[in-house]
């Protein structure tokens, strides 16, 4: 997915890391009450670092992934002790590891144009393999979202959200403006998203060989309709 220009990403992470930020106790839980407790955590679409960060707080060595260069920026200020690669989580080699996590719907962006789930299916094996006994998958796919406006002291963004049920998918149209000196730049981008039945992420995570479980929020945060997290483990 190309996206999330310089403008784009620091209006991501001025106006909406909070969503990364109060994950966060909730996501460390949830890994600390199955067994992960320390080692290697890969960070799939790592946006701005506010998750690896907090990763490294809890004491695990950190490798986040993102494709877009403005994120990754941020990331190494944010998170510098984590190892950082530009990158499609498509694509990426993944290294042994103790968990991987993709938080902020980065899956519905990766696989908005695989309609058969074979895609996804062949990234569940590769996360499956990277990860050793034990290891756990924890992620989030996209809901409905929300027309709107969102506002900062020195941004704004403007949302236009469209649907298309027949082909499962979510558009969603952004409209920055970002004060440089005296005056406001604007940028626009358009994401699209598959819209997943959990039918579906089940099946996959089944036939890649996890044990999975729905989340309806991580930690004291809680999703909107639509929008559900799993965390998915690989036995012993």
């Amino acid at each position: 997915m190309a996206g999330y220009g310089p403008d784009l990403a620091y209006v991501h992470d001025a106006g909406f890391g909070d969503f990364a930020l109060h994950s966060a106790p909730g996501l460390l839980s949830l890994l600390r009450r199955n067994g992960v407790d320390h080692g290697l955590v890969v960070d799939l679409g790592c946006g701005s670092g506010i998750w690896a960060r907090q990763l490294g707080f809890g004491g695990y060595d950190v490798v986040g992934v993102d494709a877009s260069p403005a994120m990754i920026r941020l990331a190494r200020a944010k998170a510098p002790r984590a190892k950082l690669i530009t990158g499609s989580l498509v694509e990426v080699t993944l290294p042994p590891c103790d968990a991987v996590t993709s938080i902020g719907e980065c899956i519905s962006y990766a696989f908005a144009g695989d309609a058969s789930g074979r895609a996804l299916l062949r990234f569940f094996r590769r996360v499956y393999r990277a990860l050793r006994p034990g290891g756990v998958f924890i992620f989030d796919v996209a809901g409905t979202g929300l027309n709107g406006h969102w506002t900062g002291d020195d941004w704004a963004v403007l949302v236009e959200v469209s649907k298309d049920p027949a082909r499962h998918l979510l558009t969603r149209h952004l409209t920055t403006f970002r004060r440089v000196g005296k005056l406001y730049r604007r940028s626009e981008e358009t994401h699209v998203l598959r819209l997943y039945e959990i039918d579906l992420i089940r099946d996959a995570l089944a036939r890649a060989g996890f044990a999975a479980k729905l989340l309806r929020g991580f930690g004291q945060v809680r999703f909107r309709s639509g929008h559900f997290g799993v965390l998915a483990c690989k036995g012993l």
